[in-house]
């Protein structure tokens, strides 16, 4: 299984597209208008968005729209026999809202998935070709892949949500995390898919004024809180998007004065420093120190506290989502809470 794609719907389908460009480096490949509905279609690498806005009332961006704000309404994934897939979902009571469609050598279908969610599922005749398909000329700021796309359910609803996953789709848990401050909390499971190369965290709350509440709140129900974009070297990459005015999540001075004092700092103070200015979050492993996970997130992009982005480097392929640094995140969207008077 791969992600091959993200399906966004936006208000302004070209004003999103230019945000792309202008402030994460993607490039504009392909666009199209249908009686209803406008499309861009963006990439970096790998990675491929499809942003859609409404021409019309009758559009099903409309009707998203009126009941979300901004955000992903498809994640598509990419599978190697889409019939045995689909006749397992079927068997697990999951609804389909498209049946097998051929289109070339391309075969199609889509689901729903949890709450507004849905997920396209394709396959292409020769799937390997597909994985080396986006071998084109990549720029040094390109992204390498999706490392990983979180969920946000609500609460009490986390088991249901990772069966319904696990049953539907096949995916696996592989980590469980409660993480508490003294002013709110979160419980998260990740699923992997059998071939560990999807990772879908799902986030529920643990206190009423959790960010995952929040989220929950202005999203007006379930949905995709957060994408993980890979990237091979974080730090210049990180520099020039602060150079095109993307805004990333503050981390306070003390984070990186508690970093020094951690067991087997794998850095010199030169990387420490230039991780500080651009403030990288840094996470390891005791028994293998060099196999550095570096991690930033974006303020949220559509201008409400919903959807944001992280950026993640994995170094000698790092494991895990960062344990060391989820209280350090959690306390810095506590304090954007706190900005906004939502906490």
């Amino acid at each position: 299984m791969r992600i091959d794609r993200v399906h966004f719907y936006v208000e302004d389908a070209q004003a999103s597209r230019n945000w792309f460009v202008q402030h994460l480096g993607f490039q504009s490949v392909r666009r199209g208008v249908n009686e209803h509905t406008r499309t861009e279609v963006v990439k970096s690498g790998s990675v491929h968005f499809i942003l859609s806005s409404p021409l019309t009332p009758q559009s099903p961006v409309a009707s998203y729209l009126q009941q979300h704000p901004p955000g992903v309404a498809d994640v598509t994934f990419g599978v190697e026999d889409l019939e045995a897939v689909l006749q397992q979902a079927i068997a697990h009571d999951a609804k389909v809202l498209q049946p097998i469609q051929y289109d070339n050598k391309v075969k199609t279908a889509k689901i729903a998935g949890w709450g507004s969610l849905s997920h396209t599922l394709i396959e292409y005749s020769e799937y390997a070709d597909f994985s080396l398909s986006t071998a084109e000329w990549r720029s040094p700021l390109s992204f390498t892949g999706i490392d990983h796309i979180v969920l946000n359910v609500a609460a009490g609803d986390l088991e249901r949500a990772v069966k319904w996953y696990q049953n539907t789709l096949g995916f696996q848990t592989k980590q469980s995390f409660n993480i508490q401050t003294e002013r709110s909390g979160l419980h998260s499971q990740v699923l992997v898919s059998r071939d560990r190369q999807v990772q879908l965290p799902i986030n529920e709350p643990a206190s009423a004024n959790s960010q995952i509440q929040e989220f929950l709140d202005v999203n007006r129900g379930p949905g995709i809180q957060h994408i993980a974009l890979q990237t091979a070297n974080i730090v210049p990459s990180v520099a020039k998007f602060r150079d095109w005015g993307l805004s990333f999540l503050p981390v306070p001075a003390s984070y990186y004065t508690q970093l020094q004092e951690r067991h087997k700092l794998p850095l010199s103070m030169e990387e420490l420093q230039e991780i500080a200015q651009h403030q990288i979050l840094v996470d390891w492993q005791d028994a293998s120190p060099d196999a550095l996970l570096l991690q930033i997130f974006t303020q949220p992009i559509f201008g409400e506290p919903t959807f944001f982005f992280e950026l993640i480097e994995r170094r000698l392929q790092a494991p895990g989502f960062g344990e060391g640094n989820f209280r350090a995140l959690f306390e810095a969207i506590e304090r954007e809470q706190i900005k906004r008077g939502s906490m």
